[in-house]
């Protein structure tokens, strides 16, 4: 993803303002509510938010039965080579009775074993004949019994395999259809977010900001990447026609709406609209470093507010100089342009590889 940055200034702190996000209910806004218009429920940002975890938790149980029918497929596809191997078996056994019985036909049925009891010298000869040829059947017919029980439970395994593989495959069809009916609702709600978005950068006046629905991030945390899943793109101190000077931050590539955390523990000293960076907001942390998240689409938090490590405090965008959804985060040692470092050693040192 691309972005503009060129160097300017933060505005005054009467004029710091939040930018649009939707949730159920809203909270009332901490600081200067100065050139902010009020918020309504009926603003896209926390349906997006919704839809954006839905379209998540859709994808990924979408992708674990795909998962299971592809396992059940290659079984039911084992079970059939297995069957097609006993079948075979019988098949040959079944041709050499024939032949054992046609070559007993020829020599006058079971006569050849009756002769033969009958010239045994001893009687031990005789049990051990009559025996030998005891054993022989009931081999035999062992052998036949086994092998139909082999087959009819083959049989049995391959078309259970087979309709659990179709109930999985019907399963997934519908999933896959609501996976699709579940995007298109997410990219509507997306470019009216964003479409708000523009017109509160473009006016420099923020909405109201309210609150996200915050995920469950169980134990206390540490520092984390300012998205959950991203592609990483323009890298810090990179040059080129789109920057007035070098890249400034990290860009992080994801969808419009996407839930933009605090990296850290700290405090917003400022939540502004308009100019190259768009909607942005900017955090001071505990080790007296300052964090950017630029070109958002909404933002969640006000000015003088507390953020917790994971916390949403907006929603990724692309308002100002931007050519498309990502994420600009920088990492500053002051709260204005032209302090930045790397975010990612920084990153790193605190515990976060990207």
């Amino acid at each position: 993803m691309r972005s503009t940055c060129r160097r300017h200034s933060l505005l005054v702190p009467a004029l710091l303002c939040a930018c649009v996000v939707l949730v159920a209910q809203p909270t009332a806004a901490e600081g200067d509510s100065r050139g902010m218009r009020a918020s309504g429920a009926s603003e896209p940002g926390p349906r997006v938010a919704r839809l954006y975890q839905e379209a998540a938790a859709t994808t990924q149980q979408y992708e674990l039965v795909r998962r299971e029918s592809k396992a059940r497929r290659a079984e039911a596809q084992r079970l059939q080579k297995l069957l097609a191997r006993e079948r075979q078996q019988i098949k040959t056994l079944h041709k050499d009775l024939g032949r054992i019985a046609r070559a007993r036909y020829r020599g006058g049925g079971g006569l050849l074993y009756t002769v033969q009891l009958l010239l045994a010298d001893t009687p031990e000869e005789l049990m051990r004949g009559h025996r030998v040829v005891w054993q022989t059947d009931l081999a035999v017919d062992q052998k036949v019994a086994r092998s139909l029980r082999a087959e009819a439970r083959l049989a049995a395994d391959e078309k259970q395999a087979a309709a659990e593989s179709r109930k999985l495959q019907r399963r997934n069809a519908e999933l896959a259809k609501k996976k699709r009916a579940i995007e298109k609702k997410l990219e509507d709600a997306q470019w009216t977010l964003q479409r708000q978005a523009d017109a509160s950068a473009a006016a420099g006046a923020c909405r109201k900001a309210t609150r996200l629905d915050q995920p469950d991030r169980g134990s206390k945390r540490g520092w984390v990447a300012p998205v959950e899943r991203y592609a990483l793109s323009a890298r810090f101190g990179g040059g080129g026609a789109r920057w007035a000077n070098r890249h400034t931050g990290q860009d992080f590539a994801v969808p419009i709406g996407t839930p933009v955390r605090a990296v850290g523990q700290g405090r917003v000293v400022g939540v502004s609209c308009g100019g190259a960076f768009g909607i942005q907001i900017v955090v001071r942390h505990t080790d007296r470093d300052y964090t950017q998240y630029a070109h958002l689409a909404a933002v969640a938090v006000n000015p003088g507010e507390r953020v917790a490590p994971g916390q949403w405090i907006g929603q990724a965008g692309t308002t100002g100089n931007s050519t498309g959804p990502h994420l600009h985060f920088e990492v500053r040692s002051t709260p204005e342009l032209g302090s930045g470092v790397d975010p990612v050693p920084w990153l790193l040192k605190h515990g976060v590889k990207l």
